[in-house]
């Protein structure tokens, strides 16, 4: 994997992406400090980017990406599940928007993940300057409905999301959700009971 800021590696090219993807996406850790602790501790933190072409192929390939960027962080298992789920789900649905509405104007879109400080955000920018909101579907309206499920699930854990515009004129719609908390250590009588130890 490309690598900037002098971070070391979280990731390869081929543990994130597979051979296949590395046409149409390519994953740079700008940030990355490694792999979360694996045993349903705390996620490795850092900042990631995949940069993807604005085709609708892309988008099962980006949310690969992603989910595999989340396992290798410590994001996985029982206890990460409906986050992993919710942020696979808002990567889905604002790529396929980004590739369905902004690919004349934005030949590529960009995926930004980040963890840190309890939370995963997600970000998808591209280069189109429309800026949709979240309205209901009803009344023949079609538009902005991937966004409204983006920011429903945002909500319901706990998280936020926005559309904000960038400086060339584009824009990046983001969603940021709260991790659960981390598991209370063991206190030093559990460690020694569990262990079997007897003191004489």
């Amino acid at each position: 994997m490309e690598q900037t800021s002098g971070a070391r590696p979280a990731l390869t090219i081929p543990e994130i992406l597979g051979c296949d993807a590395n046409r149409a996406v390519r994953a740079v850790a700008t940030d990355g400090s490694g792999g979360g602790s694996g045993d349903g501790g705390t996620p490795g933190e850092g900042r990631w980017r995949i940069v993807a072409v604005a085709h609708e192929a892309s988008v099962p390939q980006v949310r690969h990406a992603v989910r595999d960027l989340l396992r290798a962080q410590g994001i996985s298992g029982p206890r990460y599940e409906e986050v992993a789920d919710g942020l696979l789900l808002i990567v889905s649905e604002l790529v396929t928007n980004a590739v369905t509405h902004a690919a004349l104007l934005s030949p590529q879109v960009s995926t930004e993940v980040v963890i840190g400080d309890g939370r995963v955000r997600v970000a998808v920018e591209d280069g189109h300057p429309y800026r949709p909101k979240a309205v209901q579907s009803d009344h023949g309206q079609t538009g902005g409905r991937g966004l409204m499920l983006v920011k429903s699930i945002a909500l319901e854990a706990g998280g936020a999301c926005d559309v904000e515009r960038t400086g060339d004129g584009g824009k990046v719609i983001w969603a940021s959700l709260p991790l659960p908390l981390p598991l209370p250590l063991p206190s030093p009588a559990e460690t020694d009971e569990g262990s079997g130890s007897t003191q004489q």
